[in-house]
């Protein structure tokens, strides 16, 4: 657990927990899932000397909850958002990019390392307390991040130090909803490998596969889903704060506005991007079917113009296999030569009459 004093543009880790707030700025609570279930108890009384009011039992169970959706929830002290994140689990662009062949194996591991664990915030009017999953890199970034922006020594287009707990919540759900730019790329990656492979003569049981990432974008559609609703929430719980009157205040409302505006249209556009995702996995798995139907379909078109080409010379020899002595060329010395030639005119014959019809050939 890790404690963070913001105030203008310093931002300061603290070695411990701080028995009460600090004249100016806010505090940064970051925790693992696991530490914050641990030390419960010393967060409920910490906040509760902070600001005066503590989490209700059921806001603890979903931030301790690890597969709890992306969700919204406010009380008159603090607000609660659960948002689940999309990432890339470790080691899965390793194994693309280890492997340039690509292989089944390959891409079942790169399937089966999307993580969508939830990340909770809970922001009070000077407090935000965050939990996190203990693999989480969110937090991190977020502290080398802010400790470069010590000093404002950026212009006044750069990035700026967060001036409150919903500030800073919403660039570190922002920068969640950026991180699906690299697992788009890996998706991308592994999707194209297995429509090629669906494709391939020789490939067995891509379709599987295929099928399977075409569940997991279906999985991936539900969480977008559900971030969606959460920060819809949010922005209306937002419009019903009580009305500014002092400039700074107005202003720092409106950045608000304008963050989680930001946030809800990045969430479009990854959610427009795994429906795309999805149809095209669709398409190929119908494109895949309809192949193996066409496929099919040629070998019994061939096996028919062959059948069509031996059935008259079967009957040929069939006539002169008759077991009589008056056929004709039956004793003649050049009787096998004739009978063979005609089966060999009628054998060529057809099988250029079912070429110019296009009955045989890969078309």
């Amino acid at each position: 657990m890790r404690a963070f004093h913001i105030v203008g543009d310093q931002f300061t880790e603290l070695e411990a927990i701080p028995d009460a707030l600090p004249e100016a700025g806010f505090l940064w609570i970051g925790s693992a899932r696991r530490e914050f279930e641990a030390s419960i108890a010393d967060v409920q009384a910490a906040l509760q000397r902070w600001t005066g009011a503590q989490l209700f039992d059921l806001h603890v169970v979903d931030l301790v909850n690890n597969q709890l959706p992306s969700n919204f929830d406010y009380t008159s002290a603090y607000d609660l958002l659960v948002f689940r994140r999309l990432a890339a689990g470790a080691g899965s662009e390793k194994l693309f990019a280890d492997d340039t062949r690509g292989t089944a194996a390959t891409a079942r591991q790169a399937l089966a390392a999307i993580d969508t664990s939830p990340v909770g915030f809970v922001a009070f009017d000077r407090v935000l307390l965050t939990v996190h999953p203990t693999d989480c890199q969110v937090r991190d970034f977020f502290a080398q991040r802010l400790q470069a922006l010590t000093g404002g020594s950026e212009g006044r287009s750069g990035p700026r130090m967060p001036t409150s707990p919903p500030d800073l919540m919403l660039r570190m759900v922002n920068h969640m909803v950026d991180s699906y730019l690299e697992l788009r790329r890996l998706l991308t990656r592994q999707i194209d490998y297995l429509q090629r492979e669906l494709f391939n003569p020789r490939g067995r049981g891509s379709w599987q596969m295929l099928l399977a990432s075409r569940n997991a974008l279906h999985v991936l559609e539900d969480t977008c889903e559900d971030q969606r609703a959460a920060i819809v929430e949010w922005i209306d719980a937002l419009d019903e704060w009580p009305e500014e009157t002092e400039p700074q205040a107005i202003r720092e409302r409106e950045q608000l506005r304008v963050r989680s505006r930001d946030v809800l249209e990045h969430i479009e556009r990854v959610l427009t991007h795994v429906r795309r995702l999805e149809s095209s996995t669709e398409t190929a798995v119908q494109m895949h079917f309809a192949e193996q139907s066409n496929r099919t379909n040629n070998i019994m078109r061939t096996m028919t113009v062959l059948t069509a080409i031996f059935l008259p010379l079967n009957l040929v020899t069939g006539f002169f296999g008759m077991n009589f002595d008056g056929l004709p060329l039956i004793h003649s010395k050049s009787g096998f030569w004739v009978v063979f030639l005609v089966i060999l005119a009628l054998a060529v014959g057809i099988s250029v009459f079912f070429w110019r019809k296009r009955y045989l050939g890969r078309t």
